[in-house]
C-alpha cells in the first residue's frame, strides 16, 4: 500500500495579509508625505538673485515699497508706499554680508553708505515701483558680486565688480537709446 501524499502550494496572499500590507504602506505614505511636503513649502529665502521676485510677488507688496536692512544685512524692514512706517520683514534672509554699490556721475563704482536706522548701521535699501522698476545696484558678499537691474531682465551674478559695471553702463545706454531710430 502506498499512500500518496498532496503537498499543496500556496499561491497567493490572504485577505487578511493583503489588508496588513495596504494598512501599512498607507501608513508610511501619509508619514513621509507630511516630512517631504514641509521643506517644499517653505518660503525662498530673500537673496540677491531673489530679492526683486520675492519683494514684489509678496503679499505684503502693494505696488511700492522700501525694502531696508540692517545688523550686517541679517534684519530687514519693509515699508509699504513712501509714507508708511518700517515693519519687520519676518521671512528668511539670506543676505549677510553684503555691501552695495553704485556709480556716480563720472562712472564710477562706490560703496554706498546709508547712514542708521533704530541706532543700527544700513547696509541695503531698495526702493520698489509700480510700474516694476527698483533701485540698481550692485551687490557684493564675501564670496559674488550680483547686478540688480532697474527695469529689465533678472538680476545676475557675475565675476567681479568690473563686469557689473560694464553690465550696469550698458544697460544704460540701451535705455537711452530706446527710442533712436536708423
Amino acid at each position: 500500500m502506498t499512500t500518496n501524499k498532496r503537498y499543496y502550494i500556496k499561491t497567493g496572499f490572504s485577505l487578511l495579509e493583503l489588508l496588513i500590507v495596504i494598512i501599512i504602506v498607507s501608513l508610511l505614505y501619509v508619514l513621509g508625505i507630511n516630512t517631504i511636503e514641509k521643506p517644499q513649502n517653505r518660503d525662498k529665502a530673500l537673496s540677491p538673485l531673489l530679492l526683486k521676485s520675492i519683494i514684489t510677488q509678496s503679499k505684503l507688496f502693494p505696488g511700492e515699497a522700501t525694502l531696508l536692512c540692517t545688523n550686517n544685512c541679517q534684519s530687514c524692514y519693509l515699508r509699504q508706499n513712501i509714507k508708511g512706517p518700517f515693519m519687520p520683514y519676518n521671512q528668511r534672509i539670506d543676505l549677510t554680508g553684503i555691501e552695495t554699490y553704485s556709480l556716480d556721475n563720472n562712472d564710477n563704482l562706490f560703496l554706498i553708505e546709508y547712514g542708521r536706522f533704530n541706532d543700527e548701521k544700513v547696509c541695503l535699501m531698495l526702493q520698489f515701483y509700480p510700474n516694476g522698476s527698483s533701485t540698481q545696484v550692485i551687490l557684493k558678499d564675501k564670496k559674488n558680486v550680483y547686478f540688480l537691474p532697474s527695469f529689465f531682465g533678472k538680476a545676475q551674478k557675475v565675476n567681479s565688480l568690473e563686469e557689473a559695471k560694464a553690465l550696469w553702463l550698458d544697460k544704460n545706454q540701451k535705455v537711452s537709446h530706446n527710442g533712436d531710430f536708423y
